[in-house]
């Protein structure tokens, strides 16, 4: 069996009258937490939050530290709550854990005692699959990644970047229509990261299939390197402030990244950012 991996469509093949018009709808969303520096107060994290990806988009969203991205991916894929607005995914309300979302994390999640192959195996296992079928599809995820030949390794065996494949295997291995990251890259160092970003796309734009990426980082490069469009967000409380679209040609490589578009929409974004850190700093 063939795994699912993820795929690129234009934003349009997904409003073309079937079926509901965007694949994630999030309107006016807030979350609060009780603010442990007053006594039955509450910090608001999100007010107002709004987005809406396509099917088969890839979406990064950026923002100042602890402006919501993560609270945000946390909503999204059913592990955490929120007390104002609607998310919606297929049109559908996002209520408890979405098994249609993936999910991958910075610090890769792995269980130590298992080998690469069991690691990718486990969310299989979890929702039934037989035996014969995971090894089987696990395997061709493995190979999808480029880990075959690390299979039957420990992830204490494992680079930095090999774990972090092994995640992200993982998660394409149960074919999710959705997949987030939450700053998958972060604690790697800058070559193995450009490299990652690389295959991330290429496993992205070779796919059949039309899965839909949230991508959160604070890397500003990155957001362009891999996305259709980037969400940039606001301070605390997080909302969307604006909507950048990266009109780069796919497939994308190294070269990419030194043209002068690149090299616009860095400014663009950086222009961006750097007003919310004026406000935030009170110099407005």
């Amino acid at each position: 069996m063939s795994p699912q991996v993820l795929g690129h469509t234009r934003r349009a093949a997904s409003r073309n009258g079937s079926g509901p018009e965007w694949k994630i709808d999030a309107r006016q969303v807030a979350k609060h937490y009780p603010d442990a520096h007053a006594k039955g107060g509450l910090h608001t994290v999100l007010e107002g939050f709004d987005l809406q990806i396509s099917s088969g988009e890839f979406v990064s969203l950026l923002g100042p530290s602890g402006c919501g991205k993560s609270t945000f991916l946390n909503i999204l894929a059913g592990l955490d709550s929120y007390e104002g607005g609607d998310v919606l995914v297929d049109g559908r309300h996002v209520e408890g854990v979405n098994k249609d979302v993936g999910v991958v994390f910075q610090s890769y999640a792995l269980f130590p005692w298992l080998s690469a192959q069991k690691n990718v195996e486990v969310g299989l296992k979890i929702r039934g699959v037989p035996r014969a079928e995971r090894r089987e599809r696990a395997a061709e995820v493995l190979r999808t990644v480029g880990l075959s030949a690390a299979a039957n390794r420990l992830p204490h065996q494992l680079s930095g970047g090999m774990r972090q494949r092994v995640a992200i295997a993982r998660v394409l291995a149960y074919e999710p229509e959705i997949l987030v990251f939450d700053e998958p890259f972060a604690a790697l160092d800058a070559q193995t990261r450009e490299f990652l970003q690389g295959e991330l796309l290429r496993i992205w734009e070779s796919g059949a299939t039309k899965k839909t990426v949230l991508f959160v980082t604070h890397s500003i490069d990155e957001a362009i390197f891999l996305s259709d469009r980037i969400a940039v967000m606001t301070r605390t409380p997080g909302r969307v402030k604006d909507l950048i679209d990266v009109g780069l040609p796919r497939p994308r490589s190294t070269e990419s990244r030194s043209t002068t578009e690149f090299t616009r929409i860095r400014s663009q974004v950086s222009r961006i950012l750097e007003e919310e850190v004026r406000i935030g700093n009170g110099d407005d």
